[in-house]
């Protein structure tokens, strides 16, 4: 059964505290007004996602935006992890990330994201970010009107 809130969540998985800063002033400059928790790696993502650790659980429905270069657990770790734990193996995970390494990309895909994007082009296409999320919630999760995943109206 999915839990449903009444906005979409994000969940920014980024250690680069500039990196961060940039995406989120990037979806308030396009008027996505959606919550945004920012956290430094796929441990404390993991502890978010299960309400552990004294981190208050991440209200459904969410989306992750992932990136694959972290300490301690990273973003294909990560991944790993979030599709073997069956509470969380259905989450939407977008990679956002500096790695064009291929390997890295078939990794990300073969765990199931539903995009990978890289960060050295983030001016265009964080541009299209939120417009691809919306439309792979709307069509893959379930029918979310445009309000509950940014301001923008439908297209």
């Amino acid at each position: 059964m999915i839990e449903m809130g009444n906005e979409v969540h994000i969940l920014l998985v980024e250690d680069d505290e500039i990196d961060a800063e940039h995406i989120v002033r990037s979806f308030r400059q396009m008027r996505i007004a959606n919550p945004i928790t920012v956290v430094n790696n796929g441990i404390e993502a993991l502890k978010v996602l299960n309400g552990e650790a004294g981190y208050e659980r991440l209200p459904r429905p969410y989306i992750i935006l992932l990136d694959i270069n972290m300490p301690q657990m990273n973003g294909l770790e990560f991944l790993q992890a979030l599709r073997k734990d069956p509470k969380l193996r259905q989450s939407v995970v977008f990679v956002l990330t500096t790695s064009q390494n291929d390997g890295d990309m078939r990794a990300a895909y073969a765990d199931h994201v539903a995009g990978y994007f890289l960060k050295s082009q983030a001016t265009y296409e964080l541009l299209g970010l939120p417009t691809i999320m919306k439309n792979y919630w709307r069509l893959v999760e379930f029918p979310v009107d445009h309000q509950r995943l940014g301001n923008s109206s439908p297209s």
